[in-house]
């Protein structure tokens, strides 16, 4: 279990800001009389977290966030029949909430010039800002409470006597078949789980599971398989099945900087007897991470609204339709932070959460355990150890926060083996240990009764009726139902035993047409009437298996190197044993190979080039850009190009190509690059525009505000004014300085520089010889106002000077960068734009020799 516990004083702010929302929300007013003063100042200043008053007190800036009155009504999503259609109708009301709640919040903070995250999960607004910001924010109608953001960290204390293993990585098996899973870990067989695997033959088959945690090492040789990006021939899709809220994975592929996430998923998903649900596929979003293993609310927050609608890698076109079915969280706090509206939403869309009740206890003191895990809304695990017995450490209830029974169920915590990264193993205990035993429990219950996929309530009803009673009633209730085991030891197999078994079951065998050799690795997916999808692959003897609904389906099967194969009319009544057997046809393969060019049109070198869909490994274009792949067999594949560093303006291209009867040519030409907020940057024509009215700047550390001569628009913000800084730097929020140590954009923190434009964001100095002047040109509506950088000098000693520009726009809003010599060009500074919230940015270049004198790059910006 992780996220120490913060002062017990922020509970009761916590549990006051909740109590507020929903209150307001139902219409419930305090007995406040508005109509005075004092009432009103009284009224305000309750809403506002005792932290985040002491934050500000002494004139600083804080992060907190704005927490609206109106929720979402979820109640149509809950009646929805299927996962895909409950995700997606609670997906369209909660955005349509936040929409509507948080437009005047927004241009509110828009004309005030303040930068914003906004989040439509727990209907929030994230901003930066000082006591009389946060005053003036408690005063309005529209606000339930302001809560200052608040970092956490994953519980170091967890690990037993660090105990990484090699032994199994030794004796791992590749063997994707049902009989491929070793001497199950004991926490496994103590659950039931290899018994179920056994007499129901299931093993999570067509369920996907998820963690909000530290990420997860996808390819470790026991999750490699089930994560739900692998496409089964060597190449992986990650857009839709993993999130790095933290920023901190370096390429697209999931990765754990911590380990934590990694243990967590093997314990729901691993193969060899670590996991309980071996067949089931993974998704994840990390939230956590480093070796402090910090999580901090907005990565929380964030996580939490990917899980409901993932989106590709560039944070677009969400897809609640892909959300997962099931969702571990072992991670909790001492504050509630917004997860009872997270987990409300998850739960209306079908999503069954799992959350760690927390490792506060000491085997005798009750009301230890802690949010989110303490919340009646969530489904809170304690943990136990091999020899039956609580483990120590193990969060007591009654709940501090609401008085319910608390955890709702125990499963094992103490000396869980599971995977770790490096492609090794560790051993580790915890309520974190104990959660994903009931998450992956969850799996094999959903899939051998899939009737009960998205039933929240039938789902906890059976996990408690199932669970073995234990006698503890030291901090009260019974001897079936206590806050020291809950409801008593998950038994998955009585859970399952008690469930409805209605299912059909579909099993088969794919093999070759011409020669009968079984196919591994093929994709087969059902899909019902009503659009939703269940997903299974072939193991090493081309068998498969899969438990539905009653009801009509479609079979597809699809595998590299085969033609596509399908059935459709398929009806299946309840308890109906079905084979579907098929033969897919082996198909002819062809060279494909092209040019691939940059954003203006030139032969882009050293770009990679991948085909989706096939076993083929990535290629890399030449000095002209050319690329080959010698043999393709005959499909459809995706086509992704992906430019080598320093990528300046250049995008990732997808794609697709078919290859049919003969040699294909795939010329591509990549996109420009986009931040999330749309803004676009390109190679232009360069046009120096001379100074000619001085600003007053001077020495190694200044700044001066100069006036804009027409309405300039960053990130849909529009300014009169800004700030133009000795360090090559436009700031649209502050005059500060101090800023000569550049870092990669956005700059996250309190701190972070945010709401600028960087032409040339380094350690710059201003002499005798240096000046900086503006200039306006062109007639009204058509006007271009450029701020100009002469003969800086570098404070760091660096040899030669640096002369550039900023050109604004009026007639597009595009801002032009130009760069009329640049002594190191640009290898020590930051160049692009960024954000007023220090969440989005769009950089072309960080510490690159790329920028050539007489040239000129041009940001255009996107709607906001």
């Amino acid at each position: 279990m992780h996220l120490p516990r913060p002062p017990r004083r922020r509970t009761a702010v916590w549990a006051a800001a909740a109590f507020t929302a929903t209150a307001l929300a139902a219409g419930v007013m305090p007995a406040v009389a508005a109509d005075t003063p004092s009432a009103a100042a009284t009224a305000a200043a309750a809403k506002i977290d005792s932290s985040l008053s002491g934050a500000v007190a002494k004139g600083g800036d804080a992060t907190f966030f704005v927490v609206l009155k109106n929720r979402a009504d979820l109640s149509g999503a809950k009646k929805q029949k299927t996962h895909a259609k409950k995700a997606r109708a609670a997906y369209k009301e909660l955005r349509a909430t936040a929409d509507d709640s948080q437009a005047s919040l927004r241009s509110f903070l828009d004309k005030k010039k303040v930068g914003h995250k906004d989040y439509w999960i727990a209907n929030t607004v994230q901003v930066t800002g000082d006591q009389a910001l946060v005053n003036e924010l408690a005063k309005r109608s529209d606000v339930a409470a302001v809560v200052k953001q608040r970092t956490f960290k994953l519980d170091a204390g967890e690990t037993s006597g660090a105990k990484v293993t090699t032994s199994r990585t030794d004796s791992a098996k590749t063997d994707s078949s049902a009989d491929g899973d070793d001497t199950p870990e004991w926490g496994v067989s103590d659950i039931k789980a290899d018994q179920v695997w056994d007499q129901y033959q299931d093993r999570g088959e067509g369920i996907v599971v998820a963690s909000v945690d530290s990420g997860v090492q996808y390819d470790h040789p026991d999750l490699v398989q089930q994560y739900r990006g692998n496409n089964g021939d060597g190449t992986f899709t990650d857009d839709y099945n993993f999130y790095d809220a933290t920023g901190v994975c370096t390429t697209d592929a999931p990765c754990d900087d911590n380990g934590h996430g990694t243990h967590t998923m093997g314990t729901m998903v691993g193969k060899n007897g670590i996991g309980v649900a071996p067949n089931a596929k993974w998704m994840a979003a990390k939230a956590c991470g480093g070796s402090q293993g910090e999580c901090v609310d907005s990565d929380l927050l964030a996580a939490g609204q990917w899980i409901l609608a993932p989106t590709d890698h560039n944070g677009q076109n969400p897809r609640p339709d892909l959300a997962p079915n099931i969702v571990n969280n072992s991670w909790g706090g001492d504050d509630g932070t917004f997860y009872t509206d997270i987990v409300n939403s998850w739960n209306a869309a079908g999503i069954f959460e799992a959350f760690a009740a927390g490792n506060d206890g000491d085997g005798t003191t009750c009301s230890t355990t802690h949010p989110p895990g303490a919340q009646t809304e969530t489904y809170g695990v304690g943990a136990y150890d091999a020899n039956g017995k609580i483990a120590s450490f193990s969060g007591f209830g009654p709940s501090p926060l609401d008085g319910s029974m608390k955890p709702n169920i125990s499963a094992p915590g103490v000396d869980i083996e599971s995977t770790w990264p490096g492609s090794s193993y560790n051993t580790e205990q915890g309520t974190s240990m104990a959660t994903p035993h009931v998450a992956g429990a969850v799996a094999l219950l959903w899939s051998a009764t899939p009737s009960l996929i998205g039933d929240i309530a039938g789902t906890r009803e059976l996990l408690d009726e199932g669970a073995r009673d234990v006698d503890d009633t030291h901090c009260g209730g019974t001897a079936g139902a206590n806050n020291v085991w809950g409801e008593g030891k998950l038994d998955i197999l009585s859970s399952i035993d008690k469930a409805p078994h209605t299912a059909a079951t579909v099993t088969g065998k794919v093999t070759d047409q011409a020669t009968g050799a079984a196919l591994n690795n093929i994709t087969v997916k059902a899909t019902d009437a009503s659009g939703s999808v269940r997903t299974v692959t072939t193991g090493t003897d081309g068998t498969y298996r899969l438990p539905l609904a009653a009801g009509t389906y479609s079979f597809a099967f699809s595998g590299y190197g085969y033609a596509n194969g399908s059935t459709t009319g398929v009806t299946l009544t309840e308890q109906q044993t079905y084979t579907q057997d098929i033969t897919l046809t082996a198909v002819a393969s062809h060279k494909v190979s092209g040019t691939v060019l940059d954003v203006s049109g030139k032969a882009l070198a050293g770009a990679t080039v991948e085909l989706t869909g096939t076993p083929l490994d990535a290629v890399t274009t030449d000095a002209k850009g050319k690329y080959t792949f010698a043999k393709v067999s005959e499909g459809s594949y995706g086509v992704t190009v992906k430019p080598a560093a320093p990528v300046l303006c250049n995008g990732v291209y997808t794609g697709s190509a078919t290859v049919a009867s003969a040699d294909l040519t795939k010329d591509v030409q990549v996109p420009n690059r986009t931040d999330n907020s749309g803004n676009t940057c390109t190679p232009a024509a360069y046009a120096w525009i001379a100074g000619s009215k001085k600003v007053t700047l001077s020495g190694d550390e200044d700044s001066a505000s100069v006036a804009l001569p027409f309405s300039v628009k960053l990130y849909g913000v529009s300014y009169s004014s800004a700030s133009v800084t000795t360090d090559g730097l436009v700031n649209f929020l502050s005059s500060r300085v101090g800023d000569y140590g550049n870092t990669t954009l956005p700059t996250t923190g309190v701190n972070g520089v945010k709401g600028i434009v960087a032409p040339l964001w380094d350690d710059l100095t201003l002499d005798k010889k240096s000046s900086v002047q503006t200039a306006t040109t062109g007639t009204k509506g058509s006007r271009r106002f450029a701020i100009v950088w002469n003969n800086a000098a570098y404070a760091t000693g660096t040899s030669g000077r640096a002369t550039f520009e900023a050109v604004f726009d009026e007639a597009t809003g595009a801002v032009t960068l130009q760069y009329q010599s640049v002594a190191d060009k640009g290898a020590g500074a930051t160049v692009g734009i960024a954000d007023q919230s220090g969440t989005d940015a769009l950089q072309y270049a960080y510490n690159q020799s790329v920028l050539a004198d007489g040239t000129a790059v041009r940001f255009t910006q996107g709607a906001k």
